[in-house]
């Protein structure tokens, strides 16, 4: 089930299938858009940062290619007061016009219209995030004005995945989780001046490339923070692709990362503030997720349909590293989600 891939190689094969699936501590993978055999409304590219912050915020940027439509957004939490404020802007038929980069280790993303600006910026370990979105409200008034930067030190592990469905092989998710990446700069909203510190405010970094199926629902829970000054994150999921021989579960702890078997969320779906319960099978990860916020957002077109719940909130229980190594979990701010799709 666990079967790991150690050096670099294609992502698709010459018949359009994954070369190999499986994960990988670093993203081996090499994607080519031209090599998926897929038209251009159905390639799926997208880059999705967050912060939650310590000090009672969050704020997350999301740069997507879903082939019949771009969709940019920024999005700031207010944990203490349980409330989000949220802008978004689509992009019809972008098809391959806005080239995504093929890698997360270089290349920019740039995106401006009437309503928000961002502008990432990837290099070899940092992340470099400029953004404006004069609508976006928060608690002391509106317009956001700022730049981020997210480093990850030397050396450091991340998650890859990449998997197909099992009903049709050609159908794929490329994926890579980075935790734990250290958070600078700042932010104003409202003419409130939000500061993030590396040596208390760490991110993640979803960035994926894939080919999915019409119909889907997946779970992905993600948190990144220090316990005892040292950073800790972890990156939970299930429900999406076939995962028979790979879960995209692990622990990443002083830049190592730690992989573990299948997890669950259980949860209330009619309340979704109610408090969560999260498990492995191999019981290295027993939580209690105690929501503060759900980020909700409902999308029907028909044939085009989303209903997303993105919970914010913070974790406590134990996790279990690769040598036994128990780490207890007190008030840890992070997020679960499910988000059923179709499209």
């Amino acid at each position: 089930m666990q079967h790991e891939i150690s050096a670099p190689l294609p992502l698709h094969g010459r018949s359009g299938q994954l070369m190999e699936e499986g994960w990988a501590r670093q993203p081996y993978w090499r994607y080519e858009r031209n090599a998926t055999g897929a038209s251009s409304i159905r390639i799926k590219e997208w880059d999705y940062f967050a912060v939650i912050s310590p000090e009672g915020f969050a704020i997350t940027f999301t740069t997507s290619n879903l082939g019949y439509a771009g969709l940019f957004a920024v999005c700031f939490v207010d944990l203490q007061t349980s409330r989000f404020w949220q802008v978004d802007d689509l992009e019809v038929l972008p098809l391959g016009r806005r080239a995504f980069p093929p890698t997360a280790s270089g290349g920019s993303i740039s995106f401006a219209s009437k309503k928000l600006a961002i502008q990432i910026d990837h290099g070899e370990r940092l992340h470099t995030l400029q953004f404006s979105c004069e609508q976006l409200r928060g608690p002391q008034g509106a317009g956001l004005q700022g730049e981020i930067e997210f480093s990850q030190e030397p050396g450091g592990e991340s998650l890859s995945i990449a998997t197909s469905w099992a009903e049709n092989r050609k159908a794929f998710y490329y994926n890579t989780k980075v935790n734990c990446l250290k958070a600078s700069g700042h932010f104003t909203l409202g003419g409130k001046r939000y500061d993030l510190r590396p040596d208390r405010d760490l991110g993640v970094l979803d960035w994926g490339r894939g080919v999915w199926t019409y119909r889907n629902t997946w779970y992905w829970s993600s948190a990144s923070g220090y316990i005892e000054g040292v950073p800790f994150g972890f990156n939970l999921g299930y429900g999406f692709s076939d995962r028979s021989r790979v879960s995209e579960n692990c622990l990443v702890y002083a830049g190592k990362l730690h992989k573990l078997a299948e997890v669950s969320f259980e949860f209330d779906r009619a309340n979704w503030l109610k408090d969560w319960r999260v498990c492995s099978e191999d019981r290295r990860v027993e939580l209690t997720f105690k929501p503060a916020v759900d980020r909700n957002s409902h999308v029907n077109f028909l044939l085009i349909a989303s209903e997303q719940h993105q919970v914010f909130g913070h974790f406590t229980g134990k996790v279990t590293l690769d040598d036994g190594r128990v780490l207890e979990l007190v008030d840890f701010a992070g997020f679960a989600e499910e988000v059923r799709n179709r499209w």
